[in-house]
């Protein structure tokens, strides 16, 4: 698994699983403890090899030796410690103490070399070393526990406190360590080697081994090089100890744990000095070693630094690089490449933006919104990316946004000052004109074109959707206009057989309205009664087939399948009945004269029909035929003004609780048998 890249700076997630590969990591690992277990391999063969283990004292050599780890821990102590002093975490002052405090301790030991401040060797300097290195155990192993919010705040409060006390004890310790006669310290052991100092070791011992065990813990959840390095350092740490127990003075196994000391200390130093090249700043050198809280932080502060980025290039502001280098502490050329990705950025999201709001004028074209409507919306969502744009529609002639008028020749786009105006054209023509603000880029220009031609698309097709309306929804049922814009092979001549409710409704007493009024008066009756009614089938699912003069034929499940047909077909047909008599009363009130307007009598029948589109090839309607369709009809004509007549195949579909009186069984003209017949009064 690749380790994730960020813009500012690589931070750590606080839990992660280990990112080595399964197959490579155990092999890491092996070579790994290779290396840490060769210093002991050495160190063995050198005490069990009296001969090889040869004493070599070079006092010179030793001093700058220590001198030179020494100033290494200082710096890394340091910058460690102005970590921790911005970030607020504890374990990395923790850290840094452990680097300080072995700094100190090295610092005396050198100065208590033979020859340099004291004429001989001393108790100090033998077991000073060792002493020194416990301190730094202590701090190394409370540093790799796991600390809590309530801890952590507890050891910064009291950083100040721990650094005078460590002061105070190296302090202390080089006055009675190094001033001849003071104390035993100062003088040459009177046994050598020391005795005791084995067993005092061996806490300091035990301490670096389980920090080290504690922070490789650390290390799988949150793989850093880091860690790897600080881990390191305890295990050397560890061994130093382990080759300090022998007392062996100026022998090779001697050295070698200076050796030892050396090579812990400059590990973490070249780890640093790496990972400072590959970033460009000290600023994060040592966040993979903070507290799972403050790296936490630490990524809350980055993705609020990214969040602005972003929204500085939403804005398409610029970046105020010089602002957030400040902030992570970038250097110029970071802050530099921050620029140029902040422009890419702000280019890219600019044409991400345009080229969304042509994808949202696109698909407006398949809505068939009012054209006014249509402009309205798109223009809305086109100047969140291009700015102010206008649009002007062609007025008695006239192409023109405001003041400014235009003429196209063709369909290159004319320039005037800032602005870019494209022709919106419909079927050929002119139709109106689009202003877009000029780009920087001729990528622009292009965008600009195109948007031109999906408005002209959007205009053509809302104009179109208009016209259709016209000509299908005003001409025909919703529902057969509706599969007829989704499926025009439903327009094919032909038909299925199908269950279907067919409702048959007219006017009663229309003959005798009709010679009585005007042709006006006429229509008006019949608008007003099929405004009325028609809403009633429409709002329960019918579809209108035709309209014959005063009467019309409706049909449910057909030609879209409806469940509950038949209850639909009645509930309708009820509806119509309230609406016309509620219309009847009304126009009784207006009218002075005499004439009763005509009352719907309605027949309603279920059964099979062919249902389909009847005609020729030049001129065809949707139309069902079949029994059920004529007893509708029948029925009506037999049903009294004002009420509904329904089949005894219907009356079964409605189910319990209807209440319908029988009027026997009927004879209808066309059918030979005896037809059921009820007038359907309430459906319960």
């Amino acid at each position: 698994m690749d380790r994730p890249r960020w813009i500012i700076g690589a931070v750590p997630t606080p839990e992660r699983a280990s990112y080595l590969p399964p197959a490579t990591q155990p092999v890491r690992g092996v070579v790994w403890s290779i290396h840490l277990l060769l210093p002991l391999l050495g160190l063995w063969l050198l005490l069990s090899q009296p001969d090889v283990n040869i004493t070599w004292q070079h006092n010179a050599s030793h001093f700058w030796m220590i001198l030179t780890v020494a100033g290494i821990n200082v710096v890394l102590g340091t910058l460690i410690s102005e970590a921790s002093r911005r970030r607020q975490d504890a374990r990395l002052f923790l850290v840094s103490m452990v680097f300080l405090s072995s700094a100190g301790f090295f610092f005396l030991h050198g100065l208590a070399t033979p020859q340099f401040l004291l004429p001989t060797g001393s108790i100090g300097f033998d077991v000073g070393q060792q002493f020194g290195l416990t301190i730094a155990a202590v701090f190394a192993f409370v540093s790799a526990l796991p600390l809590g919010e309530r801890a952590a705040k507890a050891v910064l409060s009291a950083q100040h406190l721990i650094r005078a006390a460590l002061a105070g004890v190296m302090v202390v310790w080089g006055v009675v360590s190094l001033v001849p006669g003071l104390t035993t310290l100062s003088e040459p052991p009177a046994v050598t080697p020391v005795d005791w100092l084995a067993w005092a070791s061996l806490p300091g011992l035990v301490l670096y081994g389980a920090a080290s065990v504690m922070m490789f813990l650390l290390h799988r959840r949150r793989p850093s090089a880091m860690l790897i390095s600080l881990i390191t350092a305890y295990a050397l740490l560890a061994e130093t100890m382990v080759a300090g127990m022998s007392q062996l003075n100026w022998h090779l196994s001697w050295w070698e744990w200076h050796l030892l000391l050396t090579l812990a200390f400059v590990f973490v130093a070249y780890s640093a000095y790496l990972q400072f090249r590959r970033e460009g700043s000290s600023a994060g050198l040592f966040d993979s070693v903070a507290l799972a809280a403050t790296v936490a932080r630490i990524r809350q502060d980055y993705d609020r630094a990214l969040e602005e980025l972003v929204e500085h290039v939403r804005r398409g502001e610029p970046l105020a690089a010089t602002r957030l280098s400040g902030k992570f502490r970038l250097n110029e050329g970071q802050a530099a490449v921050l620029d140029r990705a902040g422009e890419a950025l702000a280019n890219e999201r600019e044409l991400s933006e345009r080229l969304a709001a042509l994808v949202a004028v696109s698909a407006q074209t398949r809505v068939g919104l009012p054209e006014n409507q249509l402009l309205a919306t798109a223009l809305e969502r086109v100047r969140q990316a291009y700015g102010d744009v206008r649009i002007g529609l062609v007025a008695d002639g006239k192409a023109q946004v405001g003041s400014r008028e235009y003429e196209f020749a063709g369909d290159q786009p004319l320039r005037h000052d800032h602005l870019l105006a494209f022709p919106l054209t419909v079927k050929g023509h002119l139709a109106g004109v689009l202003e877009v603000p000029v780009g920087r880029t001729s990528q622009d220009e292009a965008l600009a074109a195109t948007l031109a031609g999906q408005l002209s698309i959007s205009l053509e097709n809302a104009r179109l959707y208009q016209e259709l309306h016209t000509l299908f929804h005003q001409y025909m049922s919703p529902d057969v206009a509706h599969a007829l814009l989704a499926d025009p092979g439903q327009a094919a001549l032909g038909g299925e057989l199908k269950e279907l409710t067919a409702l048959f409704a007219d006017l009663k007493g229309f003959t005798t309205f009709s010679e009585r009024v005007t042709p006006g008066e006429i229509v008006e009756m019949l608008n007003r009664y099929h405004t009325a009614a028609v809403p009633c089938i429409l709002n329960n699912g019918g579809t209108i087939v035709q309209f014959v003069g005063d009467a019309l034929l409706a049909l449910f499940n057909a030609p879209a399948t409806q469940t509950g047909h038949a209850r639909a077909a009645c509930q309708a047909a009820l509806e119509m009945q309230r609406a016309a008599a509620e219309v009847a009363e009304e126009m009784a009130w207006k009218r002075v004269d005499a004439v009763e307007w005509p009352t719907f009598r309605v027949g309603v029948n279920t059964g099979p029909a062919l249902v389909g589109n009847i005609g020729s090839p030049e001129l065809r309607g949707f139309n069902a035929m079949g029994d059920c369709v004529n007893v509708a009809a029948r029925l009506q004509g037999v049903a009294e003004p004002g009420t509904v007549v329904i089949g005894e195949t219907t009356l079964r579909l409605l189910g319990d609780g209807v209440t319908a009186n029988s009027l026997g069984r009927l004879s209808l003209k066309g059918k030979e048998e005896l037809v059921p017949a009820y007038v359907l009064t309430d459906l319960g």
